[in-house]
C-alpha cells in the first residue's frame, strides 16, 4: 500500500447461501453468477474484487441494481464480512480486528450515510449529531459545541429542537450528513445517499458534499447508481457488474476510453459536452500557441461558448497552477463530442 492509498481491496469475494466455502470451489473452478444460482442456490455478490482508493479522494462505485455496490461499501467497516479476501485500511487489516478494535476503527475512523437516513426519531436534531460523540465518551458540553457547529454548517441552524418527523426528506439527510462528519472520522461511506430525495434537493446535497470535501479533504467512498451524480461528484469512478470491476477510473477517462461496450452503454446517453473536460482531450501545446486561457476542468460547452465570444481559432490550457499544458482548436472539440464506435472498443480490449 503506498502513501496515497487509504483503502486496499484485495482478492474480495462474497457468496450468500448456506455453504459459501463449498461455493467457492466451484467459482475458482471459473463457475458464473447465473450458472452457481441454478446449480447451488448460492448468489455471488462480490466476484474477485481488487481496488485501492485514494487519500482526500472521492472514489464513487456505481453500477446497475443487484451489481454488488452496497455489498462492497458495507465490508468496508465489516457490516459485512466476505468468504474470501483483505481489506486494508491505512495498512490494519480490518478483518482480522477483534471487538474492540473493531469498535474503535466505527467510532474513530470511519463514518456512514444511508439511503434511508437511519435517524433516531425519538431524538432531536442535535441529539441525532451528536449520537456519535456520546459513542467516543466526550462530554455534554463538547458534543453539543460540536454538533452546533456541523447543525450551521449543512444549513440546518435554528432546527435543532426539532425532531426527524418534522423534517423535509433533504433536510433529514442533512442531519445524516452532519452527524457523519461531527465524529470527525477520515473516512466517509456514503450508501445511495442522496437516491432517496428530489432531483433539485439531490443536486444541492451533492454540492453541500463538494463544498465540504474541498474544505475537510475526506477519503469518501460513494455509492450510486446515477451517472450523473458519479461523474459530477467522483474523482475516480468503479464500475461493477454482477459483482465484478469492470472499469475504475478518471470519469475522464471513462468517458473517453471506456473498458468495453458495457461501459460505453452505461455513458451513451451522457450530454458529452457537459461532462467532458478539455483536459481530457487537449493537444500538446507549442512555444508560439496564443489565445484565450481556460481551466482544464472547463466543459466541451463552455469551452465553444468562449470561441464564440472572442477572436482566434485555439484555446490555450492550464493546470492547477496556473501552468500552460495544451491547447485545443474547434475542430478539437467537435471531435472530443463524438463517442468512441463499437469497433474502437473492441479493438482497444485486444
Amino acid at each position: 500500500m503506498n502513501n496515497d492509498t487509504i483503502i486496499s481491496i484485495k482478492n474480495l469475494y462474497k457468496v450468500f447461501g448456506k455453504n459459501p466455502k463449498g461455493a467457492m470451489k466451484l467459482v475458482h473452478q471459473g463457475m458464473g453468477k447465473d450458472e452457481l444460482l441454478e446449480q447451488t442456490g448460492h448468489v455471488i455478490g462480490l466476484n474477485n474484487v481488487n481496488l485501492d482508493m485514494e487519500r482526500h479522494r472521492i472514489q464513487v462505485v456505481m453500477g446497475l441494481s443487484g451489481s454488488g455496490k452496497s455489498t462492497l461499501i458495507r465490508h468496508i467497516n465489516r457490516l459485512i464480512a466476505p468468504t474470501e479476501g483483505q481489506i486494508l485500511v491505512d495498512g490494519d487489516d480490518v478483518l482480522q480486528m477483534n471487538v474492540d478494535a473493531l469498535r474503535n476503527f466505527r467510532r474513530h475512523k470511519v463514518s456512514m450515510v444511508f439511503q434511508k437516513f437511519a435517524l433516531f426519531p425519538h431524538r432531536t436534531v442535535i441529539e441525532n449529531v451528536g449520537y456519535g460523540l456520546e459513542n467516543q465518551g466526550l462530554d455534554k458540553q463538547k458534543i453539543r459545541d460540536v454538533a452546533e457547529r456541523w447543525i450551521s454548517r449543512v444549513g440546518l441552524s435554528g432546527f435543532e429542537t426539532h425532531y426527524p418527523g418534522q423534517l423535509s426528506g433533504g433536510m433529514q439527510q442533512r442531519v445524516g450528513l452532519a452527524r457523519a462528519l461531527a465524529t470527525d472520522a477520515d473516512i466517509l461511506l456514503m450508501d445511495e445517499a442522496f437516491s432517496a430525495l428530489d432531483p433539485l434537493i439531490r443536486t444541492e446535497m451533492q454540492n453541500i458534499l463538494l463544498d465540504l470535501q474541498n474544505e475537510l479533504e475526506k477519503t469518501i467512498v460513494f455509492i450510486t447508481h446515477d451517472l450523473d451524480e458519479a461523474l459530477h461528484i467522483g474523482d475516480t469512478i468503479a464500475i461493477l457488474r454482477d459483482g465484478e470491476i469492470i472499469q475504475n477510473d478518471d470519469p475522464q477517462n471513462i468517458l473517453m476510453k471506456p473498458a468495453d461496450t458495457y461501459v460505453a452503454n452505461f455513458m451513451k446517453d451522457i450530454n458529452r459536452a457537459r461532462v467532458l473536460r478539455v483536459r481530457a482531450i487537449m493537444k500538446p501545446i507549442e512555444p508560439d500557441d496564443q489565445g484565450p486561457v481556460v481551466k482544464g476542468n472547463t466543459t466541451i460547452e463552455a469551452a465553444l461558448q468562449i470561441f464564440a465570444e472572442t477572436e482566434g481559432d485555439r484555446l490555450i490550457i492550464t493546470d492547477r497552477r496556473g501552468e500552460r499544458v495544451g491547447r485545443l482548436t474547434v475542430e478539437d472539440l467537435i471531435r472530443g463530442m463524438r463517442r468512441p464506435t463499437t469497433a474502437e472498443i473492441e479493438s482497444a480490449q485486444t
